[in-house]
């Protein structure tokens, strides 16, 4: 049988004010009658979850379970994507980013940073009020205006930014070693953390934490230029989430990766439906079969032209399309004969 888990959606494109996605009762309710088995959590939606509460309470922990239960679903993980983001922010981005964080820490960015620190201590106390195993976050970036380099980098300016991206983060992540969770990092565009050789950076600047790991999501691999098959070849070890999400890449002669400054709908490279890009998924889904990853295949909607709900209901199928059921014998068993040690010695004449 297949260790994957699934299908489960990500919430965080979904919420809004209204009903069915105001709060956890109803929006697990729709996610559950579309076929869905989990829910993961965006932590900055209180109509769904309250951290604060679900970091001290079990009791408040076990209530969520209820809810989600009762609509046929689990919760899969939870996700501070918006808290982790303000851990590291440069100077530059501090306007754009003061609307993660509530209005009383605008414009103090030791304020802002502080308060998204506790958030993720608090994620960690929730997990495993939960009993989940793993939790999903940004890296936040110091580097990221630098990323091309010109004028050229001075030399020692990037191991002094993984260092100190190390320093904010190693607190955070005893925190959630303390908890018995694993800490995974969405390798993404805008962080620090954006493929592999950062994320290899940033672990060996943490003393290779044991609770450093990575979210995989093909899409921002894709609109990379990335081999994104043999990305779970090197580090399937590391990855313990996945976020199944589609993207298409259609560069021409006016823009390429870096897109022009357009929107999703004209840029080269764009996030698409389950289905609608170019990701080859069935090479995916067998990779993490070939390694048996044991979590959870997670609907990430982001797309540029389909409604979401359409996305949504699609993806269910999707997802279950997918998931392969692992043999537990060789294709070829039956032409095999019984041996020993003295009948294989015989076949290669060595008696």
């Amino acid at each position: 049988m297949s260790k994957m888990k699934g299908p489960a959606i990500f919430l965080a494109q979904f919420a809004t004010p209204e009903a069915p996605f105001d709060t956890l009762e109803n929006i697990t309710r729709w996610a559950g009658d579309l076929g869905y088995k989990g829910v993961q959590i965006p932590t900055w939606e209180s109509g769904l979850i309250n951290l604060e509460q679900a970091a001290a309470s079990k009791d408040y922990c076990d209530e969520l379970k209820g809810i989600c239960a009762t609509n046929g679903v689990e919760i899969t993980e939870l996700s501070t994507h918006l808290q982790g983001q303000l851990v590291a922010v440069h100077p530059a981005y501090d306007e754009q980013f003061d609307g993660f964080a509530p209005p009383e820490v605008h414009g103090n960015s030791a304020a802002r940073q502080a308060w998204a620190v506790q958030q993720l201590m608090l994620a960690a106390r929730a997990s495993e009020n939960l009993g989940l195993d793993a939790h999903v976050t940004f890296s936040g970036a110091l580097l990221w205006h630098t990323m091309y380099p010109w004028p050229q980098r001075p030399e020692g300016l990037v191991e002094t930014g993984f260092r100190e991206l190390a320093e904010r983060w190693t607190p955070i992540l005893n925190a959630f070693d303390e908890a018995g969770v694993d800490l995974c990092y969405e390798i993404h565009p805008g962080e620090d953390l954006h493929d592999g050789i950062t994320f290899e950076r940033f672990l060996e600047a943490t003393g290779n934490h044991a609770r450093c790991h990575i979210l995989y999501d093909p899409s921002h691999f894709l609109l990379q230029q990335m081999d994104y098959l043999q990305f779970i070849d090197i580090y399937h070890e590391r990855i313990k989430m996945f976020h199944v999400k589609d993207a298409e890449f259609n560069p021409d002669g006016r823009q390429g990766v870096y897109g022009g400054y357009q929107g999703w709908v004209d840029r080269a490279g764009r996030f698409r439906s389950l289905g609608d890009g170019q990701v080859d998924f069935s090479g995916i889904f067998s990779q993490f079969s070939k390694y048996g990853f044991q979590g959870w295949a997670v609907l990430e909607w982001e797309c540029c032209l389909k409604h979401p709900e359409d996305g949504a209901r699609e993806g269910v199928d999707f997802i279950n399309h997918h998931i392969i059921r692992t043999t537990d014998r060789a294709f070829d068993d039956f032409a095999g004969g019984g041996a020993d040690e003295t009948t294989n010695r015989r076949i290669l004449g060595l008696d």
